[in-house]
């Protein structure tokens, strides 16, 4: 059907294009984030990143902790995330390790997954949604299909990341792997919400396993891309 819209004079290209900030030499030259490809990306990547920088860092140089927790600051827009931010068993450098070895990262949904940088690194990025597509084994056991896919996924976790930025089902399902002797090389787990959300991060910091959580219900998917993305970043940074 053809509708009053389709006989109009539709804008050049050239008309629309803006920048929306203004572009610094300095902060492009400095930018080494794969996911900002352009310099108006670069120009604002780099200031929102020295933005989070002057309100993180306490010391002369920074951690890759508190790298890792500017980068969820900037994801959320919201500095107090920083103060329940939780690092447990050095995993950061487990992490970095895991992924310059090209381990397999696991997440619980689709929107972690698309977040997450396609450059950068060699690890395959698998949504265990897709392991039970059908949702015949969490109808069979009445659990969440995150949950059933992780457990389908039983197999592959060793030594891979696990990345949870939504069910807080899926984090404790991992946990209970853990407890039978699957051990992830990460755990990413910032599963957002007021049901077990708190409660499952808890007791992914209990277990004997590299994890980055955040303490209490926030969290969400914008968290745990951040998370592993500024691992992808400091890995391929040690690496050079």
């Amino acid at each position: 059907m053809t509708t009053e819209n389709n006989n109009k004079d539709v804008p050049e290209l050239e008309d629309l294009v803006e920048m929306t900030v203004d572009i610094d030499q300095e902060l492009i030259k400095d930018c080494s984030d794969s996911g900002a490809r352009t310099d108006e990306a670069k120009t604002i990547y780099m200031t929102s990143r020295r933005i989070a920088h002057d309100l993180i860092v306490k010391g002369e140089k920074e951690t890759p902790e508190e790298r890792v927790t500017q980068r969820c600051v900037i994801s959320t827009g919201d500095p107090s995330v920083a103060d329940i931010m939780s690092y447990t068993n050095n995993p950061v450098d487990a992490g970095v390790e895991a992924i310059k070895n090209g381990a397999p990262i696991f997440v619980d949904i689709n929107m972690v997954k698309a977040g997450i940088t396609k450059k950068g690194h060699n690890c395959e990025v698998l949504c265990v949604l897709d392991e039970d597509q059908n949702a015949e084994v969490a109808k069979k056991y009445g659990i969440t299909r995150t949950a059933a896919g992780f457990l389908l996924a039983r197999d592959r976790l060793e030594g891979s990341i696990v990345a949870i930025g939504n069910a807080p089902s899926a984090a404790l399902a991992v946990c209970r792997m853990i407890e039978h002797g699957i051990k992830p090389a990460l755990i990413v787990g910032t599963p957002v919400g007021f049901v077990n959300a708190a409660e499952s991060k808890e007791e992914v910091r209990k277990m004997d396993v590299p994890s980055i959580t955040c303490i209490g219900t926030r969290g969400g998917t914008p968290m745990a891309v951040a998370c592993v993305n500024e691992l992808v970043a400091i890995a391929k940074e040690r690496d050079e």
